[in-house]
């Protein structure tokens, strides 16, 4: 399922037009964002948690050129599913 796929199945659970479905769901997903960069964890439940996770600097391998390289770290979001 897509954003778009998404807006529709909303729009059309509450009875509402497609452009009042896409101001929800992208007021829920920009708040999600905020809180994400504010390294705040979310917990959603029957769905899951969000949380930003910090990879560490990793040695890698470029299959176009053949040398290797250094992946830099970076924060990521990890989804864990819900029970």
């Amino acid at each position: 399922m897509n954003k778009r796929e998404l807006i529709e199945k909303v729009a059309e659970k509450n009875g509402t037009s497609k452009v009042e479905a896409a101001k929800a769901v992208n007021a829920v997903i920009g708040a999600m964002a905020e809180t994400l960069k504010k390294g705040e964890k979310i917990s959603l439940l029957e769905l899951g948690s969000f949380a930003i996770r910090e990879r560490k600097e990793r040695n890698g391998y470029n299959p176009n050129s053949k040398e290797n390289m250094v992946i830099p770290a970076k924060k990521v979001v990890k989804f864990s599913i819900g029970k």
